[in-house]
């Protein structure tokens, strides 16, 4: 195994995926990249409500997030399992598949949506499973 991706937001469950897929990383001895992800809300982006001022780039909040999160959690990097970081925008799910195409594994945390609720709002963790391009791991949360 060469590289494990891992995806990272504010839920109880991708913090328990970014310690999972951390521990497994030093396990096999392999790289681990964590990603996180934003996307302009969706106002600013239909053109029923008129012209809208430009979107802000959101890009140094989230790296900025994205490694406050790894420090919290005591993610450390090494040179048997070295940790590199990945900002993305757009949809949370198209952009983890896209991390996922020369990882060995793709680990994400469940928010425990089920049933009807799961359905209409959809599920990052299931569009996952069900595309990805290597197998899938999804942790829920602790």
């Amino acid at each position: 195994m060469n590289k494990i991706v891992v995806g990272v937001d504010s839920s109880k469950g991708s913090r328990a995926a970014l310690r999972w897929a951390h521990r497994e990383a030093v396990i096999r001895s392999c790289e681990l990249e964590v990603v996180m992800v934003w996307q302009f809300p969706i106002t600013t982006t239909l053109p029923a409500f008129g012209a809208m001022p430009a979107p802000e780039d959101f890009s140094e909040e989230t790296e900025r997030a994205l490694v406050s999160a790894i420090a919290e959690e005591g993610i450390v990097a090494t040179d048997e399992a070295p940790v590199t970081i990945l900002v993305a925008e757009g949809a949370a799910a198209a952009a983890l598949l896209d991390a996922a195409k020369d990882a060995d594994l793709l680990v994400v945390g469940s928010r425990g949506h089920g049933g009807f609720a799961g359905l209409l709002l959809g599920s990052v963790s299931q569009q996952c499973v069900t595309h990805a391009p290597c197998p899938v791991v999804v942790v829920p949360a602790n």
